[in-house]
């Protein structure tokens, strides 16, 4: 393209501020190249502020002293046991070659300040290969207030993750503030979270600083972009890709305050958007049925750096295993029909005395699976009978000792939920069964045989319970299984969940060197991609916790350092 008039030039153009996008910013900037990121919404973060935060990186220095020594033999065996032929083996092996590396570059930056997890089992634990802790890593707590006034830039993490209006907490946090009242411990822990809350609110904060999980995260590599003094610009969508004769990508043209620019990425420009989960079109192009907007990614994440790569001459990636990460989704409607979305992934389903039934009233699934199978197994269910939504069913003693969804724990209000439709009440199962349409019958008899099968422990049907992950997201002091209690006498309650999705799996198709493809195989010069707007390297496959940021970041760094190093 001839005669362009460019408004800024740039060696290297980041389009898109998660994990990916901020990841390419930072190594590219590191490495001495000249950056801008641009962001279409007015917050930076991405999906990656509001997420759980974990990093699956197989391989990473903390591993041994977690306790969990690997190998790289040991990985390989277990992705093929999880993501087989759905992933390119070029794709998996630059994962795990890079992602130690890029852990160990941003952290003696001092870019990220991550743990290895020591008890984290990934989710098929009894695959050869799997391992039981260390391949995961957490940011650990960041305080907001070394953002400055920039602070409200960053994206708010999920109202899910917070308390008392806008405390951030975590599953340790909420065991202390469930039992401040028994414990001196947890009295202790619960009111330092509460007076620095307080103190964070008195000082005009809109929230509080004290930041956990992907908000942490966010948080860490906004830091490090404010640090390096990385140029960004926020309500900027990106609007086309400029291209030569040739095909190369020569920069991008952006909307700003209203005006369109043009901006020249002399090295090229990486595409980090956030995938296509609210692009209702390609959603239904590529989901299964039925779909609906049940996404628990933001809902700026509409394809754009999918579209402008394809306009470009990239393709789609093929021979996924799924379109998307999934996790079965509540959904509280209020009046005037906003929905408010709550993600069932690691509180509730697993703990002992719930159970999850489709609309024959019978049971589908071992309800303590990953997210991902649990969703999964909804789709399976419903080619036969409906279940879509499925129900997850508790007792009055599950649901004030755990709550259910957006129906917290403790015996805290939840008449709202029930006048609300959210929350179904039941005194007696056939009650219950009336308020969700299954035949009574059938939800007794599913109930009486999951009961006088948890007495013992044990689930024939569906084995809750069974594996070490199961057993890691149940209550440790119930025994003999942990996951795995009957349910009493009523009232009963339940929730309707969804087939939603934590971000889409199938994006451009990329080199090793994270350069988008076109449809013969061929690198576009000048365009690369990272975080979900690539083809996942798990092929949509979902082999243990992190292992979509885990992936974003580390294809973001390899992007940064391309851009620097190869020959342009």
């Amino acid at each position: 393209m001839e005669g362009i008039t460019w408004d800024k030039e740039v060696d290297a153009l980041v389009v898109g501020s998660g994990a990916g996008g901020m990841a390419a910013a930072l190594t590219a900037r590191e490495e001495g190249l000249d950056v801008l990121l641009v962001e279409k919404t007015g917050r930076i973060g991405g999906s990656t502020a509001i997420s759980g935060g974990a990093l699956w990186i197989p391989l990473n220095a903390q591993s041994a002293g977690a306790g969990h020594p690997d190998s790289f033999d040991r990985v390989w065996t277990y992705l093929e046991q999880t993501v087989g032929a759905a992933a390119p083996d070029d794709m998996k092996r630059a994962y795990l070659e890079a992602g130690p590396r890029m852990m160990d570059y941003l952290v003696s930056r001092g870019i990220l300040d991550v743990a290895a997890r020591t008890a984290s089992p990934d989710y098929y634990p009894d695959l050869p290969g799997a391992a039981m802790g260390g391949r995961s890593l957490d940011p650990l707590e960041f305080d907001g207030r070394k953002l400055g006034r920039k602070f409200r830039l960053l994206r708010d993490p999920l109202k899910e993750f917070t308390v008392l209006g806008g405390m951030m907490v975590n599953i340790t946090d909420v065991r202390h503030l469930l039992g401040a009242t028994r414990s001196f411990t947890a009295w202790r822990h619960s009111m330092k979270l509460v007076l620095r809350y307080a103190l964070d609110r008195a000082r005009g904060y809109h929230r509080g600083t004290r930041l956990l999980l992907g908000n942490a995260l966010a948080a860490q590599l906004f830091h490090g972009l404010l640090a390096r003094k990385i140029e960004y610009w926020l309500d900027t969508p990106a609007l086309t890709l400029h291209r030569d004769a040739s095909g190369r990508v020569l920069g991008a043209a952006v909307q700003r305050n209203g005006k369109t620019l043009n901006i020249r990425a002399r090295r090229g420009v990486v595409m980090a958007t956030g995938g296509f989960p609210w692009d209702p079109e390609r959603r239904a192009q590529t989901y299964p049925k039925p779909t609906d907007q049940w996404s628990m990614s933001p809902q700026d994440n509409t394809g754009d750096g999918i579209r402008l790569s394809e306009a470009a001459g990239a393709a789609l990636g093929t021979g996924h295993a799924s379109p998307a990460f999934w996790a079965p989704v509540s959904l509280l409607e209020s009046p005037d029909g906003k929905r408010l979305h709550y993600p069932h992934l690691v509180w509730d389903r697993a703990k002992p005395g719930l159970i999850a039934v489709n609309g024959a009233g019978k049971r589908f699934v071992n309800e303590s699976t990953s997210y991902h199978e649990f969703v999964q197994a909804m789709y399976r269910s419903n080619d036969t009978v409906p279940s879509v939504p499925a129900f997850l069913i508790c007792d009055q003693r599950f649901i004030d000792t755990w709550g259910l969804g957006l129906a917290l724990p403790g015996g805290r209000p939840r008449q709202h939920l029930i006048d609300a439709g959210y929350l179904l009440q039941g005194d007696t199962l056939a009650a219950l069964a009336a308020r969700l349409a299954v035949p009574a019958d059938a939800l007794q008899a599913t109930v009486d045989r999951y009961n006088a099968h948890a007495a013992q422990g044990r689930d024939p049907d569906f084995g809750k319970g069974s594996t070490a992950y199961n057993r890691y997201l149940g209550d440790p002091e119930h025994e003999p299984n942990p996951c795995l209690a009957p349910l009493a006498a009523g009232p009963y309650y339940a929730v309707k969940v969804y087939p939603g999705d934590i971000g889409t799996a199938c994006g451009i198709a990329a080199s090793p060197d994270a350069q988008a493809l076109d449809a013969l195989g061929v690198p576009i010069a000048g365009l690369y991609v990272a975080g979900n707007d690539m083809q996942s390297v798990m092929g949509g496959a979902y082999p243990g916790p992190g292992i979509t940021l885990g992936p974003a970041l580390t294809f973001g760094w390899i992007a940064g350092q391309h851009l620097a190093h190869a020959q342009h």
